[in-house]
């Protein structure tokens, strides 16, 4: 009976052992699948926030305006397209290009968040610095003055009416009726006691008469002469200094109508008063024609400013300088010349929002380029003798 009590217990105590054993083995095994689990799951985790911190590319608002910017079958090139690539891969930044009309939507992109930045051939100035971030001058230029070629319009009709204003003429005129006055008075005096004489004794209408005689003679037209001898040499006198005079007048005029042929109405910024000037809206061309009073013709891009001129809808343009002499040398050639030096000098930039934080990097780039000639490689290659 013992025994088999002994037995029953032996037996119970050995069950419990078991299911106690497998439970150990059931849990350490269930750990053991989890710590597995952790370890594969964990790499693919840590992975996740890096590439949700990685940048989004940047947006860089552009505009055509060759030869910084040149447009061809929606492929982008051009001195400030290059030179952006450049200082892109120098900051290792990605980036998309998105074109714009002209300079207000591009700086309204800027202002607005649309884009990061904005490149092409945009003035740095005061009144834009109050609104927006600029970086280091990437180009240094200025305004200058595009009219229609004088060679080919040399068939049209020369204005006479400035001719007789120039002030070379107006001097020759001024100077004539100083000659006849003196002259005038000079034969009243010899010829007004001459019995035959051909002056009235009194001044007036003696001065009158005299005055006419001496202007007749001036133009080697006079009808009647002197009866006094001091009156006939200076009659003599008179008419040799005629035909100088009418010599130099014509000399003088040949010469302004050949000048005004050649050059045209228009030579330097201070002959735009009273004419009609075609630029682009929002430009800097645009605000510098306002604060001087000339009428401005505004047009959204710089190819109708071009094409208002060749029409003679406009009397000339004024725009950037090398925007200008690119134009004259390829597409208006033989069309349309660049007049007078550059004016109101001023700076490009790459135009940022207010406190952006690219700023810093983009300008230790454009440094960087400048001092290993990458700078002047592309300024060779656009802005070149072939190119400008």
């Amino acid at each position: 009976m013992v025994d088999a009590i002994a037995q029953k217990l032996n037996q119970f105590f050995a069950a419990r052992k078991m299911k106690r054993f497998l439970k150990q083995h059931l849990w350490l095994g269930l750990v053991c699948g989890i710590l597995v689990f952790l370890l594969v799951v964990h790499p693919a985790q840590s992975q996740q926030p890096a590439a949700q911190t990685t940048q989004p590319p940047l947006t860089v608002a552009t505009r055509a305006i060759p030869p910084f910017v040149f447009v061809e079958k929606n492929e982008l090139s051009g001195f400030s397209i290059e030179l952006w690539r450049s200082i892109a891969k120098n900051i290792d930044a990605e980036f998309k290009f998105v074109e714009y009309p002209n300079v207000a939507d591009l700086l309204s992109a800027v202002q607005n968040g649309k884009a990061d930045a904005g490149i092409a051939a945009i003035s740095i100035t005061a009144e834009r610095q109050q609104q927006f971030d600029f970086s280091l001058p990437m180009f240094t230029g200025g305004l200058q003055i595009l009219v229609r070629d004088s060679k080919g319009s040399s068939g049209s009709t020369p204005n006479i009416l400035s001719l007789f204003f120039s002030a070379a003429l107006l001097q020759v005129i001024g100077l004539a009726l100083l000659l006849i006055v003196v002259a005038a008075h000079i034969i009243w005096l010899s010829e007004r006691n001459h019995k035959e004489g051909m002056i009235p004794q009194s001044y007036f209408p003696g001065i009158f008469k005299a005055g006419w005689w001496a202007a007749a003679t001036l133009a080697t037209q006079a009808d009647e002469m002197p009866k006094g001898v001091i009156g006939r040499v200076l009659a003599i006198i008179w008419m040799f200094i005629g035909v100088l005079f009418v010599a130099y007048f014509t000399a003088a005029a040949t010469t302004s109508l050949t000048v005004q042929q050649l050059q045209g109405d228009i030579n330097s910024v201070d002959d735009l008063p009273g004419k009609v000037v075609a630029t682009t809206t929002g430009s800097t061309a645009a605000t510098y024609l306002k604060e001087h009073k000339i009428s401005i013709l505004e047009v959204p891009k710089i190819e109708q400013a071009y094409e208002a001129l060749e029409a003679k809808k406009a009397d000339a343009v004024v725009f950037d300088a090398p925007v200008l002499l690119y134009y004259a040398a390829n597409q208006g050639q033989g069309k349309v010349e660049v007049v007078g030096s550059v004016f109101r000098e001023e700076n490009y930039g790459i135009v940022l929002p207010n406190n952006s934080p690219y700023r810093k990097s983009i300008n230790r780039a454009l440094l960087k380029l400048k001092e290993d000639g990458t700078y002047q490689a592309l300024y060779d290659k656009w802005f070149s003798v072939k190119k400008s």
